[in-house]
């Protein structure tokens, strides 16, 4: 099992045995990222951890990590970024500290000081696994936005968790069986909301929660962080008093996360949060250059949908004297990739920028590069997409008092002129059952288009199933929640659910860690998230200009040309590809697929490619290709 996650921690492995005896051996002497927990009728616990070494490179660091008394062990995948703060704390109530600098060291000695409640002392991204002896319990926690993933599973009288679904499947014992709901969301968000995963019986910890494993068997996920329970609303606050915190925040959560003994650099496309991120970061460095990279494509002129922001990227890079390193891939670079990217991914991430992110991460790896700040997050908290304002204008229509009969009429006349496969047709029946326009920042597949584009045994389990269940859950949270419950704070809201840390986060940490490069995001930084959510939506579309507050906010930290030039997007142009190989490799995997499983329509499945509709393509190959790495 930890074999099959070396990629996440080659620098060594530790592992730890216990049963219902007690023994307490020997510290192991490595670190790393696997975390597996079993128990069995004879009482037996088991770790194991894959290390990448990053804080306290020392063997006194390493994990499976234990109290001398052993009554306290811990793995974890992550970085407590505030654990010197806390462990001057804890000296001063008299614990004693063996290690230089581990932050793994503070979670234990916390963990003793204040019990589980000790996690909502930690700043940081975490995928946390910490055996309490003598009161017999486990606890599986994640980081609140969820940064790193955290999975689990009960089956065959033994509990198992690992930061890969693939470690976990190392027991042959496990059956690999498709979870048919899962699949269905993830025609809709391109991942699968937790606590679901694709693999039946197989679930990922919910961001913000954690669950306690007793008698071997794991409790219901627990809720220890949203939002809007720690948010401080301030709807008088004025825009000067807003635009001075919010970079005093972002240049203290930049701080955190240079926190290193190895090599840290950035990601740099040249978009406004990757050349802020790389301005507070050089001007942190005390003079060092700071490391930066960036992706592109080749022959870009002649790409419909994608046009390289190397002059961007490269004129920030030479303005912060950064050391700068740039790539251009191709379409085989993509097809070369394709098996790795589904493996790494353990369940569809249909993100065609998984492949750029993939080889930007490599780049930085191979110039040196350990740790590397991204820029992900900051579009979901102020309003940032142009697909966002579309939606909200649609909204704002949506909320007329417009009888539903005619919404209905609508429905039907575009149904009747075989429309119902656009999106403007999902928007209308999402308002003719006043069901809120946005699902998250994502245009998939219509529930309408979906009931058509599946098939077999898919149908029969769904039993009238629909994914604005999902989404319901939510809404809920957030009408109770949310102290201004605006259309524009639904977005951030729902997209901190489900968006960013299924979809956009998960992407980054598989990515990233296929090399063995640690992604930090400075923009997640919970403080920030909580001060962020807490600005009037008035000031963030003010004048209908997106990410407003934070454009203003960074006025003379970047030029200008780089804080107003129209937003652009990380993305790949694989519906270019398509009319070429890639399209070729598609049509055969897809057809292979219903050949075997029954579980598209095929004339469905034609019609998108007759209508020319790569992206849905796409969306159906990450299924294909999944579907043959890990159940054919």
């Amino acid at each position: 099992m930890a074999d099959a996650m070396h990629h996440r921690g080659p620098d060594g492995d530790g592992f730890f045995f216990a049963s219902e005896t007690g023994n307490t051996p020997d510290i192991p002497q490595n670190r790393s990222n696997t975390l597996v927990w079993s128990q069995t009728s004879s009482r037996e616990i088991s770790l194991a951890h894959k290390r990448l070494s990053i804080v306290d490179l020392s063997n006194e660091a390493a994990q499976p990590m234990g109290l001398p008394d052993g009554s306290i062990w811990v793995v974890f995948n992550g970085e407590i970024y505030n654990h010197a703060e806390i462990r001057i704390e804890l000296e001063q109530k008299g614990h004693h500290f063996r290690t230089s600098h581990s932050d793994t060291e503070v979670i234990l000695h916390a963990y003793q000081e204040w019990g589980i409640q000790c996690i909502e002392r930690f700043r940081g991204m975490f995928a946390i696994g910490l055996w309490d002896q003598p009161k017999d319990v486990f606890y599986l926690v994640r980081d609140r936005i969820g940064i790193k993933p955290l999975y689990y599973t009960y089956q065959n009288g033994c509990c198992y968790f690992a930061s890969e679904i693939k470690a976990i499947l190392q027991d042959r014992s496990i059956p690999r069986k498709l979870n048919f709901q899962s699949a269905y969301d993830y025609l809709t968000f391109l991942a699968v909301p937790a606590p679901n995963t694709f693999f039946e019986g197989i679930q990922k910890l919910p961001a913000g929660h954690y669950i306690e494993i007793r008698n071997g068997q794991p409790s219901q996920p627990k809720e220890y962080w949203d939002v809007f329970t720690h948010v401080n609303y301030q709807p008088h606050v004025s825009e000067k008093e807003v635009t001075e915190t919010l970079v005093e925040k972002l240049r203290e959560s930049v701080k955190y996360r240079m926190m290193a003994d190895v090599p840290v650099g950035v990601f740099l496309s040249g978009g406004i949060d990757s050349s802020v991120n790389a301005k507070l970061f050089s001007d942190l460095s005390n003079g060092q250059p700071v490391k930066a990279f960036s992706i592109g494509y080749e022959n870009d002129q002649d790409l419909s949908s994608y046009t390289n922001e190397f002059y961007y990227a490269r004129k920030v890079a030479k303005e912060l004297g950064c050391e700068y390193h740039e790539r251009a891939l191709n379409q085989q670079d993509l097809i070369d990739f394709l098996p790795q990217l589904v493996h790494h991914q353990d369940e569809p991430i249909a993100d065609p920028v998984c492949m750029p992110i993939y080889y930007v991460s490599k780049l930085a790896r191979d110039n040196g590069v350990i740790v590397a700040q991204v820029g992900e997050g900051s579009d979901e908290l102020f309003w940032g997409y142009r697909f966002w304002k579309d939606l909200l204008k649609i909204q704002e229509y949506d909320d007329l008092p417009i009888p539903n009969i005619f919404k209905k009429l609508g429905l039907n006349a575009m149904k009747l002129a075989g429309k119902d496969h656009t999106l403007p047709y999902e928007l209308l029946r999402r308002g003719a059952n006043n069901q809120p326009i946005f699902w998250t920042g994502l245009k998939a597949f219509g529930e309408d288009e979906k009931a058509k584009l599946i098939g077999g045994d898919w149908i029969k389990e769904l039993q009238g199933y629909s994914t604005y269940e999902q989404v319901a859950k939510i809404r809920k949270n957030f009408l109770e929640r949310a102290p201004e419950p605006s259309h524009i704070n639904w977005m951030s809201y729902m997209d901190l659910k489900i968006r960013l840390p299924e979809l956009l986060l998960m992407r980054v940490d598989k990515m990233s860690m296929a090399v063995s490069l640690e992604a930090r995001v400075p923009f997640l930084d919970h403080k920030f998230v909580e001060y962020s959510m807490g600005i009037p939506t008035a000031l963030k579309r003010k004048n209908n200009e997106s990410k407003y507050i934070l454009k203003k906010a960074v006025e003379g930290l970047i030029p200008n040309e780089i804080i107003y030039r129209q937003k652009q997007g990380f993305d790949a142009p694989v519906f270019d590809w398509f009319k070429n190989d890639l399209g070729e490799l598609t049509k055969k995997e897809i057809k292979n697929f219903i050949h075997q499983t029954g579980w598209l329509n095929s004339k469905e499945v034609e019609d998108i490619y007759q209508r020319g509709e790569g992206r849905k393509a796409w969306f159906l190959l990450n299924l294909a290709l999944w579907w043959k790495e890990y159940l054919d």
